[in-house]
């Protein structure tokens, strides 16, 4: 079956590459002349300045003489007049010519809206609009346009290569100012990922080229090509950065902090990348506007212009189909909105039975297949947002945002002749809405004030069939936040920004069990209010930013300080040693039920901190590194220690005799990230390399210190991306890291008696460790144009090419035919799995 499959992907990618060949390639037109020179036996005369950077489609070659001097008329600015049977002038014809270009910043590749060009000599002239885009109809064919822009150099190009019929062309303005440019690399691995300043990486949705295995801007698996940024069950709810685990990353959308981020039990993210427009993922040095996630920030933000056109798309792939839309109402009013639906709860495709597969292991679902017992999964998430610009220096946001996960199990049995049906549930829920308003009260000074309201919601009912037990978990979490932002520009080197936070967060749980019978309800909230200031300071070749956050939990009377800091130096033009450090905390943690609740599930659950056998999550964390770029090659070395404490047995998925038990421990991780990066114009290729040591200390277990559940000691990633041409490319990248600890059984003594049942007797927590992990990952993706206003992409991915059984989770339960036995229960990473995508652009 991998053979078809592999066959199918080759053919795939080679038809593409025969039609790829079938794009027109375009010649300098003064190449063209010198072939036609020697073919007809004639010569042009001319001015080399007038035919500089003109190129053109070269003519057929059974076109004759006079045939082809039409055509080069037909496709140029130019009169080609023959003398007589030997010599032909080249001279202007159109004295005037139409002009278009994209004006946008060498660096971010943004557009720069209302740039002037202007007709040199004459009067003539126009701004860029807000995609960067002008046109002017009517200019001399041999005159130049100045194009300038406030805080960039201004250049200076001949209108013929501004020639409209020759299609618009972008144009890049690099910055005037000395001080360090806020984006470092502005093509990161891959277009659309760039590095910035303080040490952040961004991605853009917009502008993303290709990735290895991934047949869209997934967010969140996206950034896990990043050095440090792991995920120890291959899934984008369990990403883990620099050793944390997943609930220690603070997720925001559009400012909403959100609990629930994946769709598919962690396979998907649950973020359309479609109409988010950038996120940016902060692994230390975090700015102090930010609390919460001792681990990293990833900050995901939708458009917030509004647009002058339509915009818009669809698409599909083998788990869903989504669609988004920017709409202008007026000129100062305009809407954004995405929606996405799985269609898994109507018919079944290769990637979904995969999917489903790599969910559902050694559990009730994948053991009762055979039986009288179907199941019923969907996922779905939808935005909206509402632009209002209320005049050039005051504007409101609007956002609201929902994501949703439903699986339905219903199982069939006879009981004394007749039938029952008993049913299983799992829904899991995040709801956000936003609003902020942003006021420029001067050039200098300007705020910012918002508020959010984030709703959690997992609510699941599990029927065993064995045991006649049914039992019910509830899970919520309701968060709201008032903020308050203002940012002082002192001079073109200083900036101040402070604010005030308050926030009020209430977590409840209910556990119900029918059979013995058992209730349990927990309800706890917290108040907590914060202050916040930081200085950034640029200028020349140094960037600095410091700054202090001051924490207040009002139920527990405490006051926690937590300096930031972030510091760049260059010390040669490309050279550059960079400094990182903040400590951070968080009130918010998962409790993991395991496999043996719930459909088979690793489900988890919110809980609050309440400062006893729960406490806040505290961290501190500083890296020291240094990069080198130039002439396309990116190299990075990033030393990092990490010390987090506050975390207790719950929230760490333990599977061995700790799990049960109540103890707060901490955790210190230290290593070392290294990238390097080159690029051409028709590829990319990098190589990257973490090493780190994980261990948990939790002092009332014996030994005291062991290895982290997530502690990955060697992980490599490599892949090269290649663009066959401008619309056709292709990626190919691998993985290979350390397997992960988990715990055996103690030999010979598998079992003991607790009380009136037996249990599995684990030997030392995380001696033992999985294999290796190795995948290789490859995608193909095309881009043409349906009509002049559509534009198409097919992409195509495949995950785990050698499909390679990768275990990723360990653990024993009870043999049921020998009780003095334990049975050895693996999980395995997503086998060969392909998955494709059509989108339409307009």
């Amino acid at each position: 079956m991998v053979n078809k499959k592999t066959t199918f992907l080759f053919l795939f990618l080679f038809s593409f590459a025969i039609k790829a060949q079938d794009i027109i390639t375009k010649t300098l037109l003064k190449d063209v002349l010198v072939e036609i020179e020697k073919k007809h036996q004639v010569t042009f005369t001319y001015s080399d300045k007038d035919l500089e950077s003109v190129y053109i489609a070269k003519p057929d070659d059974n076109l004759s003489l006079s045939e082809t001097i039409n055509y080069l008329e037909s496709v140029t600015i130019f009169n080609f007049k023959v003398l007589d049977n030997r010599f032909i002038t080249v001279s202007y014809l159109k004295k005037k010519i139409p002009v278009c270009g994209t004006i946008v910043d060498s660096n971010t590749l943004e557009p720069l809206v209302l740039a002037t060009i202007l007709v040199n000599n004459t009067s003539n002239g126009t701004t860029s609009n807000t995609n960067g885009k002008f046109n002017i109809n009517s200019v001399p064919a041999n005159a130049n346009i100045t194009i300038s822009y406030v805080g960039y150099k201004p250049i200076i190009l001949p209108a013929k290569d501004l020639f409209s019929q020759n299609l618009c062309k972008e144009i890049y303005l690099e910055s005037l100012s000395e001080e360090l440019s806020e984006v470092i690399i502005s093509n990161f691995l891959t277009t659309g990922l760039q590095k910035n300043i303080d040490g952040s990486t961004v991605l853009k949705t917009k502008k993303f080229g290709i990735l290895p295995g991934l047949i869209e801007p997934d967010i969140l698996k996206t950034i896990k090509v990043l050095p440090g940024v792991e995920s120890v069950n291959e899934s984008v709810s369990n990403i883990n950065v620099r050793g944390g685990t997943n609930d220690q990353n603070l997720m925001l959308w559009d400012g909403i902090k959100m609990y629930h981020t994946s769709h598919f039990f962690g396979l998907i993210s649950a973020y359309n990348p479609y109409l988010t427009e950038k996120a940016t993922v902060t692994k230390n040095g975090t700015s102090t506007k930010f609390s919460d996630g001792v681990s990293s920030t990833v900050n995901m933000q939708t458009n917030n212009k509004i647009t002058d056109t339509f915009s818009g798309g669809a698409g599909f792939n083998l788990l869903s189909a989504d669609a988004f839309l920017q709409a202008p109402i007026t000129k100062k009013l305009g809407i954004h909105a995405s929606a996405r639906r799985s269609y898994t709860d109507f018919f079944d495709t290769p990637t979904y039975d995969k999917y489903f597969s790599r969910s559902f292991q050694e559990n009730s679902i994948a053991s009762n297949k055979e039986n009288e017992a179907s199941t019923d999964f969907y996922f779905y998430d939808y935005s909206f947002k509402v632009l209002y610009d209320i005049n050039k220096n005051h504007s409101l946001r609007a956002n609201l945002i929902s994501i949703k996960n439903n699986l339905e199990y219903t199982e069939e049995y006879t009981n004394n002749g007749s039938t029952v049906e008993e049913n299983s549930n799992l829904k899991q829920e995040n709801l956000g809405a936003n609003i902020s308003w942003n006021a420029n009260w001067s050039p200098k000074f300007s705020t910012e004030f918002s508020t959010f309201i984030s709703d959690y919601t997992i609510n699941s009912s599990d029927f065993n069939r064995e045991t006649d037990q049914f039992q019910t978990q509830f899970n919520k979490v309701l968060e709201s936040e008032i903020r308050l932002i203002t940012n002082h520009h002192f001079s073109d080197v200083f900036q101040l920004t402070n604010g005030a936070v308050f926030n009020e967060i209430g977590v409840a749980n209910k556990t119900t069990v029918n059979a013995p019978t058992f209730s349990k309800s927990v309800k706890e909230v917290l108040l907590k209010s914060a202050l916040f200031s930081e200085l950034v300071y640029r200028k020349n070749n140094t960037y600095a930013r410091v700054g202090f956050r001051a924490n207040y939990f009002h139920d527990f009377n405490k006051l926690i300080i937590e300096p930031r800091i972030n510091l760049r130096q260059q010390l040669y033009n490309s050279l550059f040693l960079k400094l990182e450090g903040e400590f951070k905390n968080q009130t918010t943690a998962q409790k993991i039920d395991f496999q043996d609740n719930f459909l088979g599930i690793e489900k988890r659950r919110w809980i609050l901190a309440d400062n006893d056998k729960t406490p806040i999550i505290k961290s501190k964390q500083v890296s020291f590194g240094a990069e080198y770029s130039k002439n396309n090659l990116q190299i990075d070395l990033t030393g990092f220690y990490k010390f987090v404490n506050g975390i207790t047995v719950a929230n760490q998925g333990f599977y061995n005799n700790v799990q049960t038990l109540n103890s707060i421990g901490d955790y210190k991780i230290k290593g070392v990230e290294f990238l390097i990066n080159k690029k051409t114009e028709k590829f990319s290729s990098w190589l990257s390399y973490t090493f780190a040591e994980n261990n948990y200390t939790f002092k009332t277990f014996t030994p005291d210190t062991f290895p982290s559940s997530l502690d990955i000691t060697h992980s490599f990633s490599s892949a090269i991306n290649y663009n066959i041409t401008n619309n056709f490319k292709l990626s190919l990248g691998a993985i290979l890291r350390s397997g992960t600890p988990y715990t055996k059984p103690v030999k010979d003594n598998e079992t003991i008696q607790d009380g009136n049942r037996v249990i599995v007797n684990y030997d030392t927590p995380n001696k033992e460790r999985h294999s290796n992990f190795f995948r290789i990952n490859a995608s193909g993706s095309y881009n043409f144009n349906l009509s002049k206003n559509l534009k198409s992409t097919i992409r195509v991915g495949f995950t785990n090419i050698s499909n390679r059984k990768n275990i990723i989770n360990t653990y024993y339960v009870v043999d049921e035919n020998n009780t003095d036995n334990a049975k050895e229960i693996n999980t395995y990473a997503l086998p060969f799995t392909p998955n494709i995508s059509f989108r339409v652009n307009f």
